[in-house]
């Protein structure tokens, strides 16, 4: 599968495509596979570099919301609805995991949202980041906490 790489401010991140549909997005320090599309590459999927355009708009502050086709293969229907919640959370703001159980009607599951998060495919598009523990800490993030904490301060400040 095609990807590309971003030299986002806080490392590479990595952007694949599969049939016409941003699949998978890798985060600094997370290894990923694939063919790497470079700008002199004669075969560069448009979506990728819409992808890769819309994530320097995003890391510069003038875009809160991408918007490209996603691929949630291989997600159970909890999942698409946990991440569907996920994407209502407003850039900036956060939310608890026990909310999103909630807002998804079920309000005892805040313990499958936070697998669901864990198996996010498409971090900062289905922005995981913004779900915090009930107290408002920081929990568990595949980027670590320190990209969670990075990311959070980035939307703060636009």
């Amino acid at each position: 599968m095609p990807v590309i790489k971003y030299k986002s401010p806080f490392g590479i991140i990595t952007i694949q495509e599969n049939n016409g549909a941003i699949s998978r997005i890798y985060l600094p320090n997370n290894e990923s596979g694939g063919l790497v599309v470079g700008a002199d590459d004669p075969v560069r999927p448009q979506l990728l570099l819409n992808a890769k355009q819309q994530f320097e708009e995003y890391f510069a502050g003038e875009r809160k919301i991408f918007d490209l086709p996603l691929d949630f293969g291989g997600c159970t229907e909890f999942m698409k609805r946990v991440y569907d919640e996920l994407m209502r959370v407003k850039y900036g703001e956060t939310a608890s995991y026990k909310e999103i159980a909630e807002r998804i009607g079920a309000p005892k599951a805040y313990r499958a949202v936070g697998l669901a998060n864990n198996k996010n495919r498409l971090a900062i598009i289905v922005p995981c980041h913004r779900i915090v523990g009930a107290d408002g800490g920081l929990v568990g993030y595949a980027g670590g906490l320190e990209l969670k904490q990075s990311l959070l301060a980035l939307e703060r400040k636009f």
